[in-house]
C-alpha cells in the first residue's frame, strides 16, 4: 500500500470501529455526531427558503400545489444566481502551492453549487499536533473568509467542527455533519458521506471506484504532508 494513503485508511479504521462501538470514548478520546441544519434544509436548499420567506410566507401554511409553485420559483430564482458573478477569496492572491492552486480552481463552483469537494489533509495543527481530517470545502467556504487561506497568511487545517476529525496525538475524534453533508455510520466496512441534496453517497476509500460523478485528486504540495481533494460532481447543473 503506498504510505500516501496510509493515514487515510487509519483515520477511515477509527471511525468506522467508533461507529461499531456504539461511540463509547473507551478511554481514546471521544466521537461527536451533530446534524447542524442550514435554514430551509428540509427544502435541501436554503436559498429556496430564503426565497420563500423574502416573498411573503412566514410560517404560512400553504396548500400543495402553492408550496410545489413557490419551490419551483425559488429554485429556478436560484439557479439564475448560480450563473451570475462570484466574489472569489483566491481572486488577486499570488498562489505558489499547487494544493491551494487546485483549491482555488475549484472555489468558484463550490460557492455556486455546481460541485462539492471534500478536502482530506494530514498536517499539523498550530499546536504542533499532527491532525488529518475530511473538510467540506463549499461548507466552509461560507462559513468562513478563505483570502488568508490563499494568500498563505493562514494554513487551512480540518478541525473537530469538520465532517471527521482525528488527533493523532491525543486521539481525540469527532465527526459532524455538515451543511451538505451526512456523515454515514450504518455501514461498518466504509466511510461514507451522503449528500443531502441529492442523496449521492461518496465513499472515500482510495480503493473504491468513485463513479462518474466523483473524481479523487491526490495534490503534491509543499504546505502540508498529504493532501486529497475529492469532487462531487451535481447533476443537471
Amino acid at each position: 500500500m503506498p504510505a500516501s494513503d496510509t493515514s487515510l485508511q487509519c483515520l477511515n479504521l477509527f471511525f468506522l470501529a467508533a461507529a461499531v462501538w456504539g461511540f463509547s470514548d473507551g478511554g481514546r478520546g471521544h466521537v461527536t455526531k451533530s446534524s447542524p441544519r442550514p435554514p430551509g434544509w428540509m427544502l435541501r436548499n436554503k436559498e429556496s427558503a430564503r426565497k420563500l420567506v423574502e416573498h411573503g410566507h412566514k410560517g404560512t401554511v400553504l396548500s400543495r400545489q402553492e408550496f410545489e409553485q413557490q419551490k419551483a420559483a425559488a429554485a429556478t430564482a436560484t439557479h439564475c444566481h448560480r450563473n451570475q458573478p462570484t466574489t472569489l477569496a483566491s481572486s488577486g492572491c499570488d498562489i505558489q502551492d499547487k494544493f491551494l492552486g487546485a483549491l482555488a480552481e475549484r472555489e468558484e463552483a463550490n460557492r455556486t453549487g455546481k460541485m462539492t469537494s471534500l478536502i482530506f489533509i494530514r498536517d499539523m495543527n498550530a499546536a504542533g499536533q499532527e491532525v488529518s481530517g475530511y473538510i467540506d470545502y463549499a461548507h466552509r467556504l461560507q462559513m468562513q473568509d478563505f483570502a488568508p487561506y490563499f494568500s498563505g497568511r493562514k494554513k487551512l487545517v480540518p478541525g473537530p467542527r469538520d465532517l471527521c476529525y482525528y488527533n493523532w496525538t491525543n486521539q481525540m475524534s469527532a465527526s459532524t455533519c455538515s451543511f451538505n453533508y451526512d456523515v454515514v455510520y450504518e455501514q461498518p466496512d466504509a466511510l461514507l458521506f451522503k449528500r443531502k441534496t441529492d442523496g449521492n453517497v461518496l465513499n472515500v476509500d482510495p480503493q473504491v471506484d468513485h463513479g462518474q460523478d466523483a473524481r479523487r485528486t491526490a495534490v503534491q504540495s509543499s504546505l502540508y504532508r498529504h493532501a486529497v481533494i475529492l469532487d462531487h460532481y451535481m447533476a443537471n447543473v
